[in-house]
């Protein structure tokens, strides 16, 4: 038998083994030039089919797959096959047939699974679970359907982030996406998931035709390390970029280097194909030190915004909607808006603080017949809400409060350059950094332009004998520490 074309120019005679063979080498090849992770995560479940008429047929298992294989890497693989053999001039990549145990992802797709009747959630037949590595049915976090946009209440400290939410959850399947990716942030208890599950809930009726999946970081880390033992990393994959808007809630309890990398690579399929991506977290992007720098970097680009405190006018009127609530239910139970006015000024945290206060104001009122008073308000306050914790200080705060008393650009700290009029202010920051915030030496090194531990050891110390034998230094440290101190 003889390699090459037919007479007729029809299939190819080479030998399935020999074919294989080629696919191999190239595979080698490929792994060498991307790294092993690329391999790993694209490569390794192709296969090569046949040989006709010039063109290659590679098979994949998954729709995702031949679609992500395709549209990024084709080019690089013809290249390499060209290499080999003179008379291919295209490579094709196609959907192979599953073997028994691993369906593909149209036949996981049909397999749509009912959700328990403690989710009561209704999981769109693209993100349903199928098979045996699935200890639960739903690949979705639960909705509490108590967090909605009707029962969200806005003012100045999360207008922006509503209104951005709205947009978000009222975008038609055709419109063109306006934020993407959609960044919250903000302190615990200040509205971040009720906000994301709003999103959830309105997609999840139906009115704008798209699908949803709302996954908190833990679930997503979950669900993902459950596929990879059971051998069906695929077909997970395949199920969360077939979604329309992925909601991730958490984002700082993502954790692992292999869930980590995933995601990026479903943040990143799911933004080069226009879909919707919806995170919060307790901070920044920026600030999310365990994660990767192309995470952080690609959640940035799109709209971040931080929910801040509740106002004096945001608190009393979540107060008031809790108190219709609990009349409806106790009617003996009365607060004079003069209470509702006095919790809301002593409980200036977070949402949940006041709803804790409130209801044990309720739980004494109705259970231990205790009249509502000021006093017991007082009282109440001061067992429930711890003091209030200062403003945590970032590094990038510290940045550029020491630029603007130095006179420098904050580009200047993080710079190369070695002129002392840009090397004293830039240890002075990485002293403070060490000093004001919980980072460690390397993670302040890195957000000084990527420098090593040992230099900003170097700097502490170095700033450290200044403060005792250089008056001006510190001056200049006491005065930084102040400001901080005084709110910044």
């Amino acid at each position: 038998m003889t390699d090459g074309l037919n007479e007729d120019g029809g299939k190819s005679t080479i030998e399935p083994r020999q074919l294989a063979a080629i696919w191999t080498r190239i595979s080698q090849k490929l792994r060498a030039e991307l790294g092993e992770d690329v391999h790993n995560s694209w490569f390794v479940s192709i296969e090569a089919d046949s040989l006709q008429n010039g063109t290659v047929f590679l098979s994949v298992p998954t729709k995702f797959l031949k679609s992500w294989i395709s549209e990024h890497y084709r080019p690089r693989i013809l290249g390499h096959w060209k290499k080999e053999r003179e008379e291919i001039q295209a490579v094709e990549v196609v959907m192979r047939t599953p073997k028994a145990h691993l369906p593909t992802a149209s036949q996981a797709d049909d397999e749509t699974v009912r959700p328990v009747a403690r989710t009561q959630t209704t999981v769109p037949p693209a993100i349903a679970v199928s098979g045996e590595y699935s200890d639960e049915t739903s690949l979705a976090s639960p909705l509490d359907p108590r967090l909605t946009f009707q029962s969200f209440r806005t003012g100045q400290s999360n207008g922006l982030a509503h209104a951005a939410a709205m947009q978000v959850a009222g975008a038609a399947a055709t419109d063109s996406i306006q934020f993407n990716p959609f960044y919250v942030h903000a302190a615990v208890g200040r509205g971040k998931t009720h906000l994301l599950q709003s999103i959830a809930a309105h997609i999840e009726r139906g009115t704008v035709g798209r699908n949803v999946l709302y996954l908190t970081a833990e679930r997503f880390r979950h669900r993902f390390v459950a596929a990879l033992k059971a051998d069906r990393a695929l077909v997970f994959k395949d199920q969360l970029r077939g979604i329309d808007v992925l909601v991730i809630d958490d984002m700082q309890f993502l954790q692992g280097r292999a869930t980590q990398q995933e995601f990026c690579h479903t943040l990143n399929s799911l933004l080069d194909s226009c879909r919707q991506v919806v995170v919060a977290s307790d901070r920044p992007p920026a600030d999310l030190d365990g994660l990767d720098e192309r995470v952080r970097s690609r959640l940035a680009g799109g709209l971040t915004v931080e929910i801040g405190a509740p106002e004096h006018d945001l608190r009393v009127e979540i107060l008031k909607v809790r108190a219709e609530a609990a009349a409806r239910k106790y009617p003996s139970f009365q607060v004079p808006d003069e209470i509702l006015d006095a919790i809301a000024a002593q409980v200036k945290t977070n949402g949940r603080d006041l709803e804790g206060v409130f209801n044990r104001l309720l739980a004494q009122n109705q259970f231990g017949k205790a009249p509502i008073t000021l006093d017991l308000v007082e009282k109440t306050v001061r067992g429930h809400v711890r003091p209030e914790e200062p403003r945590r200080i970032r590094i990038e705060d510290i940045q550029r409060a020491v630029a603007q008393h130095f006179n420098v650009s904050k580009s200047d700290l993080l710079s190369a350059r070695r002129n002392r009029s840009i090397v004293r202010p830039r240890q002075i920051a990485m002293y403070l950094s060490k000093h004001m915030t919980p980072r460690s030496l390397p993670e302040i090194g890195r957000r000084f332009g990527g420098r090593d531990h040992t230099t900003v050891l170097h700097a502490v110390r170095k700033i450290e004998e200044l403060i005792a034998a250089d008056m001006t230094v510190a001056r200049d440290v006491d005065a930084l520490k102040r400001y901080f101190e005084d709110g910044g």
